[in-house]
C-alpha cells in the first residue's frame, strides 16, 4: 500500500459579505486541498491559508510522502515534522502538514472500509456544535438574521459573535452588539464572544465584567494568545471561561498554554496544529490537566476526531468555513438540533466536487 505523490489544489472563495474580527478583515478565504492515493482509494485533507501553503506542500512534502506506507501515519507525520526543521514549523509548514495528515487518516479509514470516527473509536455518536460568525462588519439586521437562523431556525443552543473591533477601540459598539445578540437569541441560548486578541489586559477585564451582565459564558482571546500571563490574569478576574489555542502549531505550544494556567477550555485546530495526529495528542494533554477542548473552525475536518474525545466541550460551526465546505463536498453534515453525527460513510464521509468548484481554483 505505497502512496503516490499527493495531488495539491488551491481554491480562493469570496466571502458572501465583508468579514472582520477585532484585528483582521478579509473578503475571501483560501483553501488548500491535499489528495493522497494508493491503489484505487484516495484520501482528502485540507487547510485554510495562503496559496504558499500549497506550494510548500507540493514542493517540500509531496516528494517525502511518495512511496511510503499508507497505513503508517505516525511515521509519516514524524517524517514531515522533522523535514521542516530549517523551514520552520509554525504557519505555512504546519498548515501543509495538517492537510496531508488529515488526508492520510481519511485514506486509511477508506482502505479499512470504515468511517473515520469508527477507526478512531467513538466516545459519542453526536458532537455538540456552536454557531460562529457575527463579524464586526455585519450591520444589526445581518447579525440578527444569522443568530436567528442558528438559534430559532436550526435550534443550535449556543452561538458566538466577534468583538474587540478595531483593536479594542470600539468597546461601546462591542457591548451594544452583545446586547443586541442576547435580545435575538433569548435568555436560554448560550452566548459567546471572541475578541481575537484585540483588547489590553485591563480593558479585557472591564469588558468582561460588562459581558457578565448579558450572560456571556465564553470569552475567547480577550488578549493576544501570545500573552499567556495576560490570559491568566483575565481568567482569574472574570467569571466567564477564558479560551484560546487556535494558533497552536505544535504540541509544545499547547503545553506552554496549559502550564501557564491561561485557559479554561483549550481550542485546537487540526488544520493548523499538524492534522488529526497532533490534534488527538493535544486533546490528551489537555485531559491530563483536567481541561476540556473545543475545535477551531473547519468543522468537517474535525468532526470524526471530535467524536472520539472524552473531554470535548463542543465544535465550532464557523460560518465562513461551513459555507465553503458545503460548496466543495458531498456528504456535508447537518447541525440542526445543535449536534452533528459524523459516523456515516467511509473515511470522513466527504467527497470533493472537483468539477463544480473549478471556477475557484487558483493553483
Amino acid at each position: 500500500m505505497k502512496l503516490h505523490r499527493p495531488v495539491v489544489s488551491v481554491y480562493t472563495v469570496p466571502t458572501d459579505a465583508p468579514e472582520a474580527d477585532g484585528t483582521l478583515a478579509w473578503e475571501s478565504t483560501t483553501m488548500v486541498i491535499a489528495e493522497v492515493t494508493t491503489g484505487d482509494e484516495t484520501g482528502t485533507g485540507w487547510t485554510y491559508g495562503p496559496p504558499a501553503v500549497g506550494d510548500f506542500l507540493r514542493d517540500h512534502l509531496a516528494p517525502l510522502v511518495e512511496g511510503r506506507s499508507a497505513l503508517d501515519i505516525p511515521a509519516l507525520h514524524d517524517a514531515m515534522c522533522r523535514s521542516v526543521r530549517n523551514a520552520g514549523r509554525p504557519g505555512i509548514a504546519a498548515g501543509a502538514i495538517s492537510a496531508v495528515d488529515i488526508a492520510l487518516w481519511d485514506l486509511k479509514a477508506r482502505l479499512l472500509e470504515l468511517p473515520l470516527a469508527r477507526l478512531l473509536g467513538v466516545c459519542r455518536e453526536r458532537v455538540p456544535v456552536y454557531g460562529s460568525g457575527g463579524f464586526t462588519t455585519y450591520h444589526d439586521t445581518h447579525l440578527a438574521a444569522q443568530l436567528n437562523g442558528w438559534v430559532h431556525g436550526q435550534h443550535i443552543p449556543r452561538v458566538k459573535i466577534k468583538i474587540g473591533e478595531s483593536w479594542g477601540r470600539a468597546a461601546a459598539r462591542d457591548l451594544a452588539r452583545v446586547r443586541a445578540a442576547r435580545h435575538v437569541i433569548g435568555s436560554e441560548a448560550e452566548l459567546y464572544v471572541d475578541a481575537n486578541g484585540g483588547y489590553t489586559r485591563k480593558q479585557a477585564v472591564r469588558v468582561g465584567r460588562a459581558l457578565a451582565e448579558h450572560g456571556v459564558g465564553w470569552f475567547e482571546e480577550p488578549v493576544s494568545s501570545d500573552d499567556l500571563t495576560g490570559l491568566r490574569l483575565v481568567r482569574d478576574a472574570l467569571v466567564c471561561d477564558v479560551t484560546a489555542g487556535e494558533y497552536g502549531y505544535d504540541l509544545p505550544y499547547f503545553a506552554r498554554m496549559i502550564a501557564a494556567g491561561s485557559v479554561d477550555c483549550l481550542q485546537i485546530d487540526a488544520t493548523r496544529c499538524g492534522g488529526i495526529t497532533e490534534f488527538l495528542r493535544a486533546a490528551a494533554l489537555a485531559q491530563a490537566h483536567c481541561l476540556e477542548v473545543s475545535t477551531h473552525c473547519a468543522p468537517h475536518a474535525h468532526a470524526a476526531a471530535a467524536a472520539s474525545l472524552p473531554n470535548l466541550r463542543h465544535m465550532e460551526w464557523f460560518h465562513d468555513h461551513v459555507r465553503i465546505e458545503d460548496m466543495f463536498f458531498d456528504g456535508a453534515l447537518d447541525p440542526t438540533g445543535g449536534t452533528v453525527r459524523p459516523v456515516a460513510g467511509l473515511g470522513h464521509g466527504l467527497t470533493l466536487r472537483t468539477d463544480e468548484v473549478e471556477e475557484y481554483r487558483v493553483g
